[in-house]
């Protein structure tokens, strides 16, 4: 197929169909993670984008096995290539991150693990054309798009999609219960209960973000069919976010709200200017969707908010990987989610048990009972993968402070803004997620 030329339906289907479940034995691991980046001496004050740029511009000269790229608010995000192992994504990853921090230094900067900007308003520093269009597309429904693209930062587990045949290494079966975890995953590692330095009331005010944004693209498929048709019936009836210019530095277009790429295809796009989409236009617009999980050739979880410290992103890639690689820990993570309202009718991340999730975190007492036999599996699924150690050890720390206690990251995040009540620990005062001021 050129490139260049019109794509017809059929082929845009059956190329949505088969690029995005590549079938083979769950092998392969990989993280992307995505990190705020602050002043080092005084994180509440913003760093100046010339500033910013300077230190991306060393960051791309550094001998990194990862590929480093820039967000749209200055967040960095590492992306490793596909490793053979857990231990050994950990490993690179933990050499590439090393590399950055010791280089962020000689900028005064370091990276900062939350999910969502806790101090400062949303600020785009990129002015690529993509961008300027992305930001004209989500400002049509309101502020919220600008805090997905310059406020929020995830820790993004990728896995091999699994196996064509039935099983727990099938793929169908792996794409059912990564979303099955998916609130688990939320409300344990939510780590993003601030805006502005205020509570929102809200542990995972990243999930908040993207619960709130566009739901054409940011909605789970239809479950109830194979997940490749469901895919690709739900990648070509989301909206169109952009077009790219033919030419090299022109505005991108925004196209009609609501267009969908089907309907581009059929030809409504004519009425308002837009050339037929190509081959380039349909893998573009497969960037654009951000459902929790996306088959990228293998699946990306997207629900998992970024997490404090060195090293905090472990924990999440290992309990993962264990929940979903190991046989045995797959059939308890199923045993452990059976008794949650799962409600398959309303699909995530807008149904109920999700928004609980990034509200409550763990002190969902549901939530907690799932968790805490997660990663029971996991910790018990971790040898039998190889995992180091290390990874073992963060793993079993992190179990004992906060899934143990009924905790989360964010718990930390809002201990001195509680107060103690006859009813417990609350807090003293909130920012709403959408300011009184329209602004996020």
């Amino acid at each position: 197929m050129n490139a260049f030329l019109p794509i017809g339906e059929a082929e845009a289907e059956a190329r949505a169909h088969g690029i995005c479940f590549k079938n083979g034995p769950p092998r392969r691991v990989g993280v992307e993670l995505e990190w705020l980046v602050h002043d080092a001496r005084d994180p509440a004050r913003p760093v100046a984008p010339p500033r910013l740029a300077e230190a991306h511009h060393d960051l791309r000269r550094l001998p990194l096995a990862s590929l480093l790229t820039q967000e749209p608010g200055g967040q960095l995000e590492l992306s490793s290539p596909p490793a053979e192992s857990l231990t050994s994504c950990v490993e690179s990853m933990t050499a590439d991150l090393a590399i950055v921090r010791e280089a962020l230094r000689d900028h005064a900067l370091r990276l900062a693990g939350f999910g969502h900007e806790p101090w400062h308003r949303p600020r785009r520093v990129l002015q690529l054309p993509r961008y300027t269009a992305m930001e004209e597309y989500f400002d049509r429904a309101g502020p919220v798009g600008r805090s997905m693209m310059c406020s929020t930062a995830s820790v993004q587990v990728c896995l091999d999609a699994g196996t064509a045949g039935a099983g727990p290494d099938g793929y169908a079966a792996r794409w059912r219960l990564a979303h099955l975890l998916g609130p688990v995953l939320i409300a344990a590692f939510a780590n993003s209960p601030l805006r502005r330095g205020r509570p929102t009331g809200v542990r995972s005010t990243r999930q908040a973000v993207w619960t709130a944004l566009d739901p054409g693209r940011t909605t789970a498929p239809d479950h109830a069919d194979d997940p490749r048709d469901a895919w690709a019936r739900f990648a070509l009836g989301a909206p169109v976010l952009c077009v790219r210019a033919e030419e090299e530095g022109q505005p991108w277009a925004v196209p009609p709200t609501g267009l969908t790429f089907r309907e581009w295809i059929r030809g409504r796009g004519r009425a308002a200017g837009l050339r037929p989409p190509t081959e380039d236009d349909l893998a573009y617009h497969l960037t654009t969707l951000f459902p929790p999980v996306r088959p990228h050739g293998h699946l990306e979880l997207r629900m998992i908010d970024a997490q404090p410290g060195d090293d905090g992103w472990v924990v999440p890639l290992a309990v993962t990987t264990a929940l979903l690689d190991d046989p045995v820990a797959a059939e308890a993570a199923h045993r452990a989610v059976r008794p949650l309202d799962l409600r398959p009718y309303e699909r995530a991340p807008g149904n109920p048990l999700w928004r609980r999730a990034a509200r409550g975190g763990m002190t969902d007492a549901a939530l907690r009972l799932a968790a805490d036999k997660c990663f029971a599996a996991a910790r018990e699924a971790l040898p039998r993968l190889g995992a180091s150690t290390a990874i073992r050890d963060a793993v079993e720390t992190f179990a004992d402070r906060y899934v143990a206690r009924g905790r989360c990251p964010a718990d930390d995040l809002l201990d001195p803004y509680s107060i103690t009540t006859t009813a417990g620990r609350v807090p003293a005062r909130t920012a709403p997620l959408i300011g009184k001021d329209g602004r996020s």
